[in-house]
């Protein structure tokens, strides 16, 4: 007796991020699957799903948003019941990847806790991680499973394309960020420049920008970042351009964090544009008239139809999101 192989997708939502699944749901024209997520009277999470995954390819999107304690417990509960439910395989979709500033020891006798996020996902199931825009890529290591590290930098690009902005200069706010903003000047055949920062040792989110390196006097000048927490670094860069005399300034960062004061401090800071992805959750009540946010529930379709079809993901890219 033969059998044909009938393969089945079927993504998850946990609670973190409803809206931006449901996009991806749309994209991916597919019903968007009910985990039945709810808690006890001591806090501990249940799951339970609504109906047999049995032999599925399950995607479950869970980003990593604050409390990020919570969501990252009720991802590796969706991730254990789809396990214990004879998923096929099971792909955790992380937009944002939480603990991901803590990749490395800076000083003696602190965690590497990206890499226990690691091992919490592979444990509890995970046959695939995607996420996107790492902070840093060695983070992919921590993996003994497949990773498919997408990147928003298409989005962005295209956004700044349409803004038909003459005399351009991308702004790296940090030397960590050279590389990522090298790329997005060459996309966009602009001018590259550096501010230099430092931390003032023993403060925490405490930022100083020292000096510019590159020609910004009177031009429209964008930083690029991964991420916008406290806005302490993309601030301090911000203002330092508008002192050296640029016409404008902008930023664009994948993740918004946007924990206090960053709110504060961005709409009173240098910058007129303040452009992300929503990777994370923006409240209403956190948003603000210079704040624009772009979607990346396409890029997470594509990626997620390329994993089940069994194609390439970096094609998606040019080969462009494997650092």
């Amino acid at each position: 007796m033969e059998f044909v192989p009938r393969r089945r997708l079927e993504l998850v939502s946990g609670r973190s991020h409803p809206e931006l699944a449901r996009e991806i749901a749309g994209k991916l024209g597919v019903e968007l699957g009910e985990a039945n997520l709810r808690e006890f009277a001591n806090g501990e999470i249940h799951c339970r799903y609504d109906s047999s995954i049995r032999g599925s390819d399950v995607f479950i999107v869970q980003t990593h948003c604050g409390p990020v304690n919570d969501s990252l417990m009720e991802h590796l509960i969706m991730i254990d019941a789809a396990k214990r439910a004879s998923a096929k395989r099971i792909t955790a979709v992380c937009p944002y990847y939480g603990y991901s500033r803590q990749d490395r020891k800076a000083t003696g006798r602190e965690p590497i806790t990206a890499k226990l996020v690691a091992d919490m996902l592979s444990v509890a199931g995970a046959d695939r991680v995607v996420s996107v825009d790492l902070h840093s890529g060695q983070i992919q290591g921590f993996f003994d499973v497949p990773f498919d590290h997408l990147t928003a930098a298409p989005v962005l690009v295209d956004y700044l394309r349409t803004q038909g902005v003459e005399d351009l200069v991308v702004v790296a706010p940090d030397a960590g960020r050279v590389k990522v903003a090298e790329r997005f000047s060459q996309h966009l055949s602009a001018d590259l420049a550096l501010v230099h920062k430092t931390r003032p040792r023993g403060k925490v989110n405490a930022v100083e920008a020292r000096e510019v390196v590159g020609d910004v006097e009177g031009r429209t000048c964008v930083l690029i970042d991964d991420m916008i927490d406290t806005a302490g670094t993309i601030v301090a860069a911000a203002d330092l351009l508008s002192e050296r005399g640029a016409s404008e300034v902008w930023c664009m960062a994948t993740h918004a964090v946007l924990s206090d004061p960053a709110i504060d401090r961005l709409k009173n800071s240098a910058l007129t544009k303040v452009v992300v992805t929503n990777t994370l959750p923006i409240p209403v009540d956190r948003r603000f008239d210079t704040l624009e946010i772009l979607s990346v529930a396409e890029l997470i379709s594509d990626a997620i139809d390329a994993v089940f079809e069994d194609t390439s993901v970096s094609e998606i890219f040019g080969g462009e999101n494997l650092a």
